[in-house]
């Protein structure tokens, strides 16, 4: 068994990793940091807990834990550990954008969590910087043309995703009464995970130049992502179907669907499902995951079993919510 420890344990992330290593046979969590929620039961704010634990809130750091889990608002990962003197031992898995491009703190190195790539390097990492969400979605619907550098032009992404990506706190957009039956976009051509998406491809195909034009959209449901894009290529649809069945062939999460993608196929899983659909000669590649899994909690404990040695699906078999 290994013991974990959380940090900013109150988001939606935290609790959704709570709620995953509480049935995880090989860890022990040994506490979840609050500075707001100090002495509070943790299922007083998660409430899909009542019942799985009585373990509470806590401002005190065990330093000698196997793996700390950093839930923190972008930006202050850095700033919390800066605070704290842990084990040279211990491993760090960062689900902010803080260690994504930027890769080293404390002597740490960083490696970027998309196992789907880099699952050598996660086993042996020193720390190790989760994925954002979109560009999970995004990067697993590119990477097999990267691989085979066959992104020859600009790629257009629409991206929709639930309410639960934007965390906890309320905000004008957030908020029921402005969601619901509600659909906007924002942030168009600037998000901040086309930094990791870009820096991702051009680490697989070098001379990929061209632009990612992405519109990422807010959708009036609670959690997932779903993408749409497309790209030339001029293969048939067999050869991209060919090519993507190749490349995630030993991808536990990662699956390749003949049929049109729903969310619903993927919400309270670890999965990525992955549509493909040739019109002229433009590949539509559809994606999606749910938003707090695969693309945050769900992906660092996959991380967390390549590190130590688990099999790699260790409390992650869920089952979406279909109906």
């Amino acid at each position: 068994m290994i013991k974990v420890g959380i940090i900013g344990g109150s988001g939606y992330t935290a609790g959704e990793l709570i709620r995953i290593l509480l049935h995880h046979s090989k860890v022990t969590i040994d506490f979840v940091y609050s500075t707001s929620h100090n002495g509070k039961k943790i299922s007083s704010i998660h409430q899909d807990l009542v019942h799985q634990t009585t373990q509470e809130f806590t401002q005190t750091v065990n330093p000698n834990v196997d793996v700390v889990f950093l839930c923190l608002g972008h930006g202050n990962s850095g700033k919390f550990l800066s605070t704290q003197q842990f084990s040279e031992d211990t491993i760090f898995i960062d689900l902010s954008n803080e260690f994504r491009l930027k890769h080293t703190f404390q002597g740490k190195s960083f490696v970027y969590g998309l196992p789907e790539i880099h699952k050598t390097s996660i086993k042996t990492a020193s720390a190790i910087a989760n994925p954002g969400c979109f560009a999970t979605a995004i990067q697993l619907a590119l990477l097999p043309l990267a691989h085979h550098n066959l992104l020859k032009s600009d790629v257009h992404i629409n991206a929709v995703t639930g309410a639960t990506g934007a965390g906890v706190m309320p905000s004008p957009t957030t908020h029921f009464a402005w969601r619901t039956a509600n659909y906007s976009y924002y942030k168009p051509f600037k998000h901040q995970h086309l930094d990791e998406i870009q820096q991702t491809i051009q680490g697989i195909q070098s001379d990929f130049k061209h632009q990612l034009f992405f519109i990422p959209n807010r959708g009036n449901f609670s959690r997932g992502i779903f993408v749409t894009l497309y790209t030339h290529f001029e293969g048939d649809l067999s050869e991209a179907q060919q090519l993507y069945s190749d490349f995630y062939a030993k991808a536990p999460y990662t699956h390749i669907v003949d049929q049109p993608l729903h969310l619903k196929q993927v919400v309270n899983t670890n999965n990525c499902l992955i549509h493909l659909h040739k019109y002229q000669n433009q590949l539509l590649i559809t994606s999606c995951i749910d938003n707090l899994l695969k693309g945050a909690s769900g992906q660092a404990v996959q991380n967390m079993n390549l590190h130590f040695g688990f099999n790699e699906t260790e409390g992650l078999q869920l089952k979406s919510f279909y109906f």
